[in-house]
């Protein structure tokens, strides 16, 4: 008979504090803004998240129910709630004054690093969504996306979420 010991690797202590300015500007300002988080969803989960979809999150059609548990462990949020992703990710962050801020940092393979600012990205993906409806592409359809790992596939995903919603203007 054998016995298996497992050992342990060093554990690590240190703590890094980031600056007190840097903290000020945070959405989470520091460990006690984050375990005040963390309370507030333990004590209750439906009413955490449904606080932040209403506060981050533009409905088009609000939600009535947070959460439905009916068919565990296929568990639905917000199913009777609609909101567009593409517009969520991009067009309000053009109407917030946001539209030179950057919206993706891309690093390829090569190590050369690319920015894209949300009213660069929002080009790119009103010319993949205006190809895509060219080629006859329409609300409801299946759109399958086989793209290399590249600054546009974000731009291309967003596209086809336009596309197939149809929500938004070109």
């Amino acid at each position: 008979m054998s016995s298996t010991t497992t050992q342990q690797g060093p554990q690590e202590s240190r703590v890094f504090t980031p600056p007190a300015e840097f903290v000020a500007q945070a959405t989470v300002a520091g460990m006690e803004a984050y375990n005040a988080l963390c309370a507030e969803a333990e004590a209750d989960y439906e009413g955490f998240w449904a606080r932040l979809a209403k506060e981050n999150l533009v409905w088009q059609k609000p939600f009535t129910k947070v959460l439905n548990e009916d068919n565990a462990p296929f568990y639905k949020w917000f199913e009777d709630g609609h909101l567009n992703v593409s517009y969520n990710c991009l067009d309000r962050n053009l109407q917030n004054g946001n539209a030179d801020k950057t919206a993706i940092i891309f690093e390829a393979d090569d190590g050369k690093s690319v920015n894209v600012s949300y009213k660069e990205l929002h080009e790119k993906v009103c010319k993949f969504a205006n190809a895509l409806k060219s080629l006859g592409v329409k609300k409801g359809d299946r759109v399958a996306i086989y793209l290399p790992m590249i600054a546009e596939a974000a731009a291309v995903m967003l596209a086809v979420a336009l596309a197939i919603v149809g929500a938004v203007k070109l």
